[in-house]
C-alpha cells in the first residue's frame, strides 16, 4: 500500500489580511506567491502537512480570514501548533469554530493532544526561550513542558508513536531548553522539528543528531518556501 506523504514548514507569516509585509526582509521577497507555487507542486490533497507556529501576523481571530483562506486551498490537510507571533490564537473552540463557519474543515490544530497520523501522532507545543534565568521565563517554559508533555501521553495513550513539534528550538547554538529536552528525552522521541529561526540565525541552528534526537529546523524562508517531505525520515525510523 502506498503511504501518504507528509510534509513540515513552519513561519509562514501571512499577513494577506493585514499590513505587516514580510519582504522587507532579505530573502522574503515575493514568497506568498513561491510557497504557494513550491506547495502545489508537491504536495497532494490526500498528503499532511505540518505548520509548527507562526502562521497569521493578524493580532485577532476574525482578521485571519485571508490567510486561512489562502492555506485552505492549498492541496492537503494542514496541522498547526501556536507560534510565539499567533496572537488570533485564542482558545480550542474559538478557532475551531470560526474555521466551521468558514468552511476551513482542512485545518486543524494541536493543543495538548495530538494528531493521529497512522501509527504515528503529531505531538508539540510552543516551546519558549531557552532562558530560564527570569522567573517570567522559568514560569512559561516549566508550562510549555508540560503541555509538551500532555500531548506526548495523549499519543502513548492511543498506542502510536510520538513525533514532537515545537516552535521555539529545544536547543539553539551553544544553549539549551532542558525542561523541554527532559520531555523529549524521558520519551525517547527520535524526531524534532522547529522553526522560529530566520536569517542570520540560521547559522545557530542544530541540524542532526543530539544525545538520540534528531532535529530539524524548519522555518519557510530556511526551507526556501518549499514545504519539507518527512515521509522517508518517518518511514526510516519505523514510525509507520
Amino acid at each position: 500500500m502506498c503511504l501518504l506523504s507528509v510534509f513540515a514548514i513552519a513561519d509562514l507569516h501571512l499577513s494577506l489580511g493585514v499590513n505587516k509585509p514580510m519582504d522587507i526582509f532579505g530573502g522574503w521577497d515575493n514568497y506568498v506567491v513561491r510557497l504557494e507555487e513550491n506547495w502545489q507542486k508537491k504536495v497532494r490533497p490526500e498528503d499532511t502537512v505540518i505548520v509548527p507556529g507562526d502562521i497569521s501576523w493578524a493580532l485577532k481571530l476574525e482578521e485571519t480570514y485571508k490567510d486561512f483562506e489562502f492555506i485552505h486551498k492549498l492541496n492537503g490537510t494542514k496541522v498547526f501548533i501556536k507560534g510565539n507571533h499567533d496572537l488570533w490564537w485564542s482558545t480550542r473552540s474559538k478557532v475551531e469554530s470560526f474555521w466551521r463557519e468558514n468552511g476551513f474543515d482542512s485545518l486543524h490544530l494541536v493543543q495538548n493532544d495530538c494528531y493521529p497520523l497512522g501509527e504515528t501522532a503529531i505531538c508539540g507545543t510552543r516551546g519558549w526561550v531557552n532562558d530560564d534565568t527570569e522567573p517570567a521565563d522559568a514560569k512559561v517554559i516549566a508550562r510549555e513542558a508540560l503541555r509538551l508533555e500532555m500531548s506526548v501521553q495523549a499519543a502513548l495513550k492511543k498506542g502510536l508513536k510520538p513525533i514532537a513539534f515545537l516552535h521555539y528550538p529545544p536547543l539553539y547554538g551553544n544553549s539549551c531548553n532542558y525542561e523541554m529536552l527532559e520531555v523529549l528525552h524521558k520519551y525517547e522521541i527520535k524526531n524534532c522539528f522547529y522553526g522560529h529561526l530566520h536569517g542570520k540565525t540560521h547559522a545557530f541552528a542544530i541540524n542532526g543528531t543530539r544525545d538520540g534526537v534528531t532535529y530539524q529546523l524548519v522555518s519557510a524562508d530556511f526551507l526556501h518556501f518549499d514545504p519539507l517531505d518527512i515521509t522517508k525520515i518517518v518511514q526510516n525510523d519505523k514510525y509507520y
